[in-house]
């Protein structure tokens, strides 16, 4: 059985390790990981595991952020020292609630009961197939750094999506821009493109952000955006130039 421990306090997730292997020498652990942003990354760029020990307060934040910023298709057993949480967890994929100092019988029952609910064996194979046939849900918003703070940004005050010196960054109003970790075209898998199209390889604009649209040379298009201050045009390229229309005109 492969897990994931997501805990911010390193002498618990030594004990969760120490326990678990105490209780089960095949469960492997792949990786530790100590906030909101780190699991949602994680998560979205692995294949998920087959649990996850997670604790509900993290060094940035609630871990029930990592659901609504990420597909989680896993079990989640619990593992905090707030009782006030537990209604919240049921509400999502949990197991079972452990509170703090975790007990090696409470958590050798948590694990025994994963087992007869999901039962793993037999099902793990048909879960994962049925859940990978399913279209991940959208973003509705995206984590931010800005020094030594962060922000969670609404995908309705994202302008556009752009690569500038090969990084990629998200453009707002006022012509403020903030790196993103995320590819374009991972983010062309996270967005709603209802509301977004990708003009070119290093763009994706925002429907609700366009000023203006104009006939340009070589059968291009040039796109006023919202608050752009960019010293680049924004061109939708000639092979992008039917698919857009199509896109505005729906």
């Amino acid at each position: 059985m492969k897990v994931l421990i997501i805990e911010d306090e390193r002498p618990a997730s030594q004990k969760l390790v120490r326990l678990l292997r105490e209780i089960d020498k095949d469960i492997e652990v792949l990786e530790i990981l100590e906030s909101v942003e780190a699991s949602t990354n994680w998560l979205l760029d692995h294949a998920h595991p087959d649990l996850i020990f997670m604790d509900v307060q993290l060094e940035d934040g609630i871990c029930f952020e990592i659901f609504e910023n990420c597909p989680v298709k896993t079990p989640v057993i619990f593992t905090t020292a707030y009782d006030e949480y537990s209604l919240k967890a049921f509400k999502v994929n949990s197991v079972d609630y452990l509170l703090k100092p975790v007990t090696r019988d409470d958590l050798k029952f948590a694990i025994e009961k994963f087992r007869t609910v999901h039962n793993l064996k037999a099902d793990s194979k048909r879960i994962e197939s049925f859940l990978n046939q399913l279209p991940p849900p959208k973003k509705e918003r995206f984590l931010i750094k800005i020094g030594e703070h962060y922000r969670s940004v609404p995908i309705s005050a994202i302008n556009c999506f752009f690569i500038k010196e090969r990084c990629n960054f998200i453009h707002v109003d006022k012509g403020k821009i903030y790196a993103v970790d995320y590819s374009l075209d991972k983010i062309g898998q996270m967005v709603d493109w209802k509301m977004f199209f990708r003009v070119n390889r290093n763009m994706i604009i925002n429907f609700s952000a366009i000023n203006d649209i104009i006939a340009y040379s070589s059968n291009r298009l040039k796109i006023i955006l919202a608050d752009w201050q960019e010293k680049e045009d924004i061109l939708v390229s000639r092979e992008r130039v039917a698919d857009f229309k199509k896109w505005i005109d729906r």
